[in-house]
Formats: C-alpha cells, sequence, structure tokens
C-alpha cells in the first residue's frame, strides 16, 4: 500500500510565505493522526462482499483495496465509523481501542 510521506510542518516566516488555497499538497500529512481514536473498525471478512462502499465513503482515505481482502491503516483512521455506518451487510464493527 503506498502511504502519504510524513512531513514536518514549519511556522512560515512571512506572510508571502503561507500557502494560497489548499494548506498543503496533496498527499502530505503532518502527523500520523489516530492517536485520540476511541474506537476502530474492524472488518468480520466471513460478511464483507466486497462492494468497496467503505472505501469510497472513508473521509481519511485510509481503507486499502489493493490486495485480497480490505485493510485499514490504523495509523492515520480516526475512528469516525463513517464506514460502519455506510456498510450494508454490517461487516464493520467498531471495536473499543485497547492500550
Amino acid at each position: 500500500m503506498k502511504r502519504p510521506k510524513v512531513k514536518k510542518w514549519t511556522e512560515p516566516k512571512t506572510i508571502k510565505d503561507y500557502p494560497m488555497g489548499s494548506t498543503c499538497d496533496s498527499d502530505h500529512l503532518t502527523s500520523i493522526n489516530a492517536g485520540w481514536r476511541t474506537f476502530r473498525p474492524v472488518i468480520n471478512y466471513d460478511k464483507c462482499v466486497n462492494c468497496l462502499r467503505c472505501f469510497l465513503v472513508c473521509p481519511d482515505g485510509v481503507i486499502d483495496k489493493s490486495g485480497e481482502k480490505l485493510e485499514i491503516d490504523y495509523d492515520y483512521c480516526k475512528g469516525c465509523g463513517v464506514c460502519e455506518y455506510e456498510c450494508r451487510p454490517r461487516a464493520i464493527d467498531m471495536v473499543k481501542e485497547e492500550k
């Protein structure tokens, strides 16, 4: 799975250094953002019909469809639950994060 590169964000020195439009280039993350997640999605592969609805609706784009099975990149998943909500065969369950 090709993942975005994490780049360190630096404070612009002058007003001209601030980006116009989007705040960052596409394919750019400033940090791994899963640390505040309370629940995480878990795919039940026995129920999954590979419709890819979860892949299409994931706001963070963390569901990978390049392998035989769908995979979730938990380094970047925020645990929003959109994938579970939209999964028609109920193949995704939000499970409490363990410490």
